[in-house]
């Protein structure tokens, strides 16, 4: 009978996957690489498979480790669930809360948001995953989330934010330049900036909110932070969130009577932590800071 493996060979698994090499992985892990090896040899031995074949190109995953892979996540996320909860007691606003994001709002928008709430509580540490990937809030894989879309699932709680804005904007040296369209099928004649790839969130949005069919973007990346960087600049005319735009006086915006795409937000956590005071904490300040932020891009649209 085989012995159920140490749950810190998933956490090596995980690193050795990541990185396609035992020395890599080590370095990410802080081992040393024969204790790396010694435990993907150990794991091996308990599940009776081979995970890792070498190449030219490093270690190469079996089809058991893309197997064991999702569930090795799992455990990682609970582990890291099971450390932030019992970094705090629950009455003090201290311990570790994990919030997830998309690369916009964890970049642009909440680090204000969080600067004056960690002032006021200095024993309490935010981690903050800023990535346009939904992180799983039922199995703890981030403590609240920011979202654009309405949680569905029973456990959760949600707090409606309201419609954060995206439209059309430019830099003011830009318009200067160039001048402003004066219409959608205008577009064409100006420098663009947007998506490199049609995505199918991309050709969802676009069918939503149909733009000219010969639009050509001088400017081009899958990064929604590196188009923002772009217009700033004074690259060209391209979709940026009006809450953005609004704190920015040399963004102006563009036929924003014509184009603009609603994202309508929530801030949503776990019913089982809501009562726990760090995590109320969070979520209220959250909750205030994108409501401010929202109604700062109300203003800007009705100035």
């Amino acid at each position: 009978m085989r012995r159920e493996p140490d749950w810190h060979f998933y956490r090596t698994l995980l690193a050795v996957l990541e990185h396609g090499s035992l020395s890599a992985a080590a370095r990410d892990l802080g081992l040393t690489q024969p204790t790396v090896g010694r435990h993907i040899d150990a794991l091996e031995n308990s599940i009776g498979s081979q995970l890792f074949v070498r190449s030219p190109n490093g270690l190469l995953p079996t089809d058991a480790a893309l197997e064991l892979k999702p569930y090795a996540q799992t455990l990682a996320a609970t582990s890291a669930a099971l450390l932030r909860t019992a970094s705090g007691h629950r009455d003090q606003v201290a311990g570790t809360v994990r919030i997830s994001a998309s690369e916009v709002i964890g970049v642009e928008v909440l680090p204000p948001i969080l600067a004056p709430l960690m002032a006021a509580h200095p024993d309490l540490n935010i981690e903050l995953s800023a990535s346009d990937a939904i992180e799983d809030l039922l199995n703890r894989e981030a403590d609240i989330a920011v979202r654009m879309a309405e949680p569905t699932q029973d456990q959760l709680v949600g707090r409606r934010i309201g419609e954060i804005p995206l439209g059309f904007h430019a830099h003011r040296r830009y318009l200067a330049q160039h001048g402003a369209p004066l219409g959608m099928a205008d577009l064409a004649r100006h420098r663009l900036v947007g998506f490199d790839r049609q995505t199918a969130y991309i050709r969802t949005m676009m069918a939503r909110f149909p733009l000219p069919d010969n639009l050509v973007f001088a400017f081009k990346s899958d990064n929604p932070l590196a188009q923002i960087s772009a217009i700033r600049a004074g690259l060209g005319i391209g979709i940026c969130q009006m809450g953005i735009a609004a704190q920015d006086p040399d963004l102006l915006p563009v036929l924003p009577e014509l184009f603009r795409i609603p994202l309508d937000t929530w801030v949503v956590m776990h019913e089982g932590i809501k009562t726990a005071r760090r995590y109320r904490v969070t979520f209220d300040a959250l909750v205030d800071g994108l409501l401010n932020y929202t109604k700062g891009a109300v203003h800007k649209r009705r100035g």
